[in-house]
C-alpha cells in the first residue's frame, strides 16, 4: 500500500512538472509572438494620408474625362484607406475625425454611379472642402487640398480607353 501511495504521488508530481513545463513553453512562445507583433511594419497616418492624396488627385482627372470606371476604383481607394486609418491607427485623435468623410465620399460615388458630371464636380469639391474641415478640426490646418492642377502621373491616361 505504501508502495502504491509513494508511486502516485511520484506520478502526480510528474504529471503537474511536465504540465508545468507546458505551460512555460506556451508562455515563452507567446511572448517571442508578442516581440514579434511589435516590431511588425505598420503604416503610419501620414502614409495612409499621402495615399489618399494620391487617389483624390486621380478621382478628378477620371471624373473630369468621364472615366467612370477609374472614378469608382479611385473613390473606393478613398474609402479603404479612410477605413484602415481608424483600423489601424485608433489611437491617434485625428482618426475619431475622418468618420465626417463618409457621407461625402458617398455622395461622390452617387454621382460616379449616376454618370453626372456636374454633381461629380460639385461633389468632389465637397469632398475636398471636407478634408480641409477635417484638417481643420485635428490641428492640421496647414496641409490644404485642392483641386488639382495636374495629373500625378505622366504615365497614366485618364481619358476613357476602354
Amino acid at each position: 500500500m505504501k508502495l502504491q501511495l509513494i508511486s502516485l504521488f511520484a506520478f502526480v508530481l510528474f504529471a503537474c512538472n511536465q504540465h508545468n513545463g507546458d505551460v512555460q513553453r506556451l508562455q515563452n512562445r507567446i511572448d517571442s509572438l508578442e516581440m514579434k507583433l511589435a516590431d511588425a511594419y505598420q503604416p503610419g497616418f501620414g502614409e495612409f494620408m499621402s495615399s489618399i492624396q494620391v487617389h483624390h488627385n486621380k478621382l478628378w482627372f477620371a471624373g473630369q474625362n468621364q472615366n467612370w470606371k477609374l472614378a469608382d476604383f479611385e473613390i473606393h481607394e478613398i474609402k479603404e484607406s479612410v477605413d484602415d486609418i481608424i483600423k489601424y491607427q485608433k489611437e491617434r485623435s485625428e482618426s475619431q475625425e475622418v468618420d465626417m468623410l463618409y457621407p461625402v465620399m458617398d455622395s461622390v460615388e452617387h454621382s460616379i454611379q449616376s454618370k453626372n458630371i456636374d454633381q461629380f464636380k460639385s461633389n468632389y469639391i465637397l469632398l475636398t472642402n471636407t478634408c480641409n474641415n477635417c484638417h481643420h478640426a485635428t490641428n492640421f490646418e496647414f496641409n490644404v487640398v485642392k483641386t488639382p492642377d495636374s495629373p500625378p502621373f505622366s504615365n497614366q491616361d485618364f481619358k476613357i480607353n476602354y
